[in-house]
């Protein structure tokens, strides 16, 4: 038997069940004893459907109430002392608190989860970190699902990759594996010691640490880490994934572990290398079925590959999505608003395990045995392949036809920034936002309704004009000197853009957890990309007719518009990106026409859309890069572009920003300090910059003092002449109360600098 498997299946329920569940319980309309009702249904109901696909290995620890990597923190005593809390037992409400915070302690740090859309909760290392076991939710779970008469497999995260994931705080003057491991280990040991108890055979422990670039200090620690582990009684599967591993071959198989699971979506190369050099005498589970996107796969493709490695390795072949299926939607067949023939071409986690099924029936029993299965499959891919749904040949000549040189500016940045000075005429220190303005409970019932054909156009249309018009004349009153129009027609900075482009579509319930009880539901991009129609010129043009300063028009780059989407596999991401960039350049030139002459085209997810690998940070970067300055192209000299990139660190990648060439650039560096813009500084950045002087994460109103300090802080770095002020991102999650008494804060202080730089 070829053990078909999985680390993770989505855990929020089909219709988002457990997100209001969770926020019910944190505003007290349920008690513990309903979300913990509603919890088990959703594991429930996930097994079963595991378990109706064919599944054997049903997987126990990928759910929670918040994330993941917590839970095992939690589970090992690893939380926090600054807390106070008793990490045996910890309650619910506690648990919420060390990621949410409370009156007294700020939450923990989130961050993305290597290079996808999901958020983790940052371990924090101190020199007192103690670690102790409390497996009691873990081993719960597995009783649940033991008692539903299921065999299970533990996934966790694994120890060096847990380790490596922190970040060292107070105390801590050596490395942190020199600490951290010695005291993990023997905590981890006995966490698996009380799973082998439980009646788990194997545990599947992630260590996609293997997969990014961590350095040899954290591949030497594999060997000893892995030692300890081997005797805690149940079989280890090491699970990696989001880029190959094969240069670790020989480390890997120097593991006293049972077996290695590996990414054969993202990084299908690696399998030949596995199945040649792979002992035969244990497991190698692969995966070829894209846990991260919304694709069929073409599963004939899938077993011509399969069938040379199981001829060799036997039963120790297991088979398993290329990752946890938390990345994914849940059920496709809950659509009912998606175009027919897109959606046969799709297939969300439900859909992937009975995929997985197939696979696992025709390794075991022959193609013959899933002939109706194969031949679905077959014709959904043909059609896909050669679908006018899909292909575009005009869009397609259009990036082929594009010349060298096609995304350079006229002028390079010093004629340009003349020219723009000499209409724009700021004053020194010039300030603007970064384009949101708050989205009030007005804007989205309005959006709601008309969207519900309960508010005509018009209607829906005078409501947005009004709540435009109040964001221009609170800027007017603030003396803001590059006004937005806010954004009030805006669901969100990547939907709004995608539902006028072609070659995107919307699912009704595709949602995946973005974080704790965040959920997002990513466009899709299925076909070829083009712009029908002007999306933004309307609004922009409006706004500007309210105010005599150069109002900012906003846009969303091409890297953010793929990213933060179900993206096609079918062609590569570079020429994906280009299509986007074109479509945004017609708008770019639109908006120009119309004398919106200030737009910022935002990339906030660059840097989380590159490799893991950094052999391929250049190529990545030339197209990414490219594609960003095709998005501006055939501007005016006068036109100045910005961009906008948040929350990321940019120090070993400053070239590459540099080469996108935007007039402007902003950024977040309040939390830290202005610390990211040293890097700038140290670069010499070339062109202008505006560094966030507070946090718009916080409804806080900072002082003047605390602005001040920054922005000196600034000044000691670029030169005035270059510097922007502006605060760190968006404002759309703020209220309008604090969003004024912030920026005047901000208006103040830069007015008190100018009046010192005049002198």
């Amino acid at each position: 038997m070829n053990t078909f498997h999985l680390s993770g299946y989505p855990r929020i329920g089909a219709k988002r069940e457990l997100k209001f569940a969770v926020e019910a319980f944190w505003k007290g309309a349920k008690t513990e004893a309903e979300l913990q009702s509603v919890a088990a249904e959703i594991r429930r109901l996930n097994w079963a459907a595991q378990k109706a696909a064919g599944a054997d290995l049903l997987p126990v620890g990928d759910f929670s109430f918040y994330d993941h990597v917590l839970d095992l923190l939690c589970a090992l005593g690893g939380i926090p002392k600054r807390f106070g809390f008793d990490a045996a037992n910890l309650s619910l409400p506690e648990y919420f608190q060390l990621a949410r915070g409370n009156a007294t302690q700020f939450a923990m740090e989130m961050t993305k989860w290597f290079d996808t859309n999901y958020h983790f909760i940052v371990p924090e290392w101190s020199a007192d970190t103690e670690f102790k076991v409390n497996a009691k939710n873990l081993i719960a779970q597995i009783k649940e699902a033991k008692a539903q008469g299921y065999d299970i497999k533990p996934t966790l995260v694994g120890p060096v990759t847990l380790a490596w994931l922190g970040k060292k705080k107070d105390g801590i003057n050596c490395r942190v594996k020199d600490l951290l491991l010695p005291k993990l280990l023997p905590a981890y040991a006995q966490l698996l010691r009380e799973l082998a108890a439980e009646g788990a055979d194997w545990v599947q422990i992630d260590e996609p640490i293997l997969a990014a670039e961590a350095g040899s200090a954290w591949l030497d620690a594999f060997a000893p880490v892995y030692q300890e582990l081997s005797g805690t009684g149940v079989c280890i599967l090491v699970g990696t994934y989001f880029a190959s591993v094969a240069e670790h071959l020989d480390l890997l198989k120097s593991l006293p572990v049972q077996g290695l699971h590996i990414d054969c979506v993202r990084a299908p190369e690696q399998l030949a290398v596995f199945a040649e050099g792979w002992p035969k005498d244990r497991v190698l589970s692969v995966g070829l079925i894209d846990g991260r996107n919304v694709w069929r796969a073409n599963l004939s493709k899938v077993i011509a590959t399969l069938e040379p490695v199981k001829a060799k390795l036997g039963e120790n072949l297991w088979i398993a999505p290329s990752c946890s299926l938390l990345h994914s939607p849940q059920d496709l067949a809950v659509e009912e608003k998606l175009d027919g023939e897109i959606k046969s071409w799709m297939a969300f986690a439900a859909q992937k395990l009975v995929e997985l099924g197939v696979v696992k029936r025709a390794l075991e029993q022959g193609k013959d045995a899933v002939q109706a299965e194969l031949a679905a499959s077959d014709a959904a891919a043909a059609d896909r392949a050669t679908n006018k749904l899909i292909h575009n040949d005009a869009v397609k000549a259009r990036v082929a036809a594009l010349p060298k040189g096609a995304d350079q500016r006229k002028s390079p940045f010093a004629e340009r920034i003349k020219a723009q000075q000499e209409w724009m005429k700021l004053p020194a220190l010039p300030t603007t936002t970064i384009g949101s303005f708050p989205q009030t409970t007005e804007i989205r019932q309005a959006r709601a309704a008309f969207k519900k054909g309960e508010l005509s156009a018009a209607d829906y249309d005078a409501a947005m004009k009004k709540e435009i018009a109040y964001c221009v004349e609170v800027q007017e009153k603030l003396e803001i000197d590059v006004p937005v129009h806010g954004e009030a027609e805006r669901n969100d900075m990547v939907e709004y853009f995608g539902e006028q482009l072609s070659g995107y579509c919307f699912s009704q319930f595709g949602w995946v957890q973005s974080y704790g009880s965040r959920c997002v539901k990513p466009p899709i991009i299925f076909g070829d990309v083009s712009r029908p129609n002007p999306m933004t010129v309307y609004w922009s043009t409006y706004a500007q007719s309210l105010t005599k300063r150069p109002m900012k028009g906003m846009l969303t780059g091409p890297v953010t518009m793929f990213k933060w989407s179900f993206v096609r596999d079918d062609i590569p991401l570079s020429e994906v990106a280009k299509q986007i960039a074109l479509a945004l350049n017609d708008e770019v030139l639109d908006l120009e026409k119309a004398g919106i002459k200030v737009i910022q085209i935002d990339e906030p997810a660059i840097r989380e859309a590159m490799p893991l690998k950094k052999a391929q940070w250049d190529e990545f970067l030339a197209w990414a890069c490219e594609s960003f300055r095709l998005s501006s192209t055939g501007a005016e000299d006068s036109t100045q572009i910005h961009t906008h990139m948040c929350y990321s660190e940019f120090n070993d990648i400053l070239p590459a920003i540099a080469s996108m060439d935007a007039d402007v650039i902003t950024i977040e560096t309040s939390r830290s300090d202005m610390e990211l813009l040293t890097a700038f500084g140290d670069f010499k950045y070339p062109n202008d910059i505006g560094p966030g002087v507070y946090d718009i994460h916080s409804p806080r109103v900072p002082t003047e003092a605390e602005v001040e300090h920054l922005l000196r802080k600034a000044m000691e770095v670029v030169p005035v002449e270059r510097l922007w002020v502006n605060p760190d991102c968006g404002l759309k999650t703020r209220g309008w109360k604090e969003t004024i008494e912030q920026l005047e804060v901000m208006m103040a202080v830069t007015k008190k600098l100018r009046q010192e730089l005049a002198k």
